[in-house]
């Protein structure tokens, strides 16, 4: 059996373009199982090409929503997220799962990070009901639209996603 976990540090990796108000759900619900989670904000992810907001922006987003969490810290990466979770002593990736479709791409990469990484354990969460159809893309399709963004993201986001989309 694997060291244990139970109580150490966990990364929480995502691209959070825009940061939602699901993506604070799973934070909060990791920040009470485990002493330490890193919020790991990936600098420029592969899959989904150029991001509306900086990293540092995005950084400073889920900094301002999680600073009730002491035990949470937020953290730009460009390496494997293997690799980022090793340098910060994680023994856990926890990740939040929505649908089927976040299922079958989430497999493919625990198998991979597996492979790299066995003494890293993957954990998942099933999104709260009432986050269950929300995601970045949706949302940043709500803002090119004009569409309501309240509760879905924090009002300072939706009011800069807006600014930038208009650009």
């Amino acid at each position: 059996m694997n060291e244990s976990w139970n109580g150490g540090t966990a990364v929480v990796p995502g691209s959070y373009d825009p940061v939602t108000f699901g993506h604070f759900d799973i934070i909060a619900r990791v920040a009470n199982v485990f002493d330490t989670v890193i919020v790991g904000v990936v600098n420029q992810a592969v899959r989904k090409g150029k991001t509306v907001f900086s990293t540092e922006e995005r950084v400073a987003f889920i900094e301002s929503e999680v600073a009730e969490y002491p035990n949470v810290q937020v953290k730009p990466f460009d390496t494997l997220l293997v690799d980022f979770a090793r340098e910060h002593g994680a023994k856990a990736i926890v990740k939040g799962l929505r649908a089927i479709s976040d299922f079958e791409y989430e497999f493919e990469m625990n198998q991979l990070n597996r492979k790299l990484a066995p003494d890293i354990e993957s954990i998942y969460l099933m999104s709260a009901p009432q986050f269950s159809f929300l995601s970045s893309s949706g949302v940043k399709e709500l803002a090119m639209f004009g569409g309501d963004m309240s509760g879905l993201v924090p009002d300072r986001v939706a009011s800069r996603l807006q600014e930038e989309l208009k650009r």
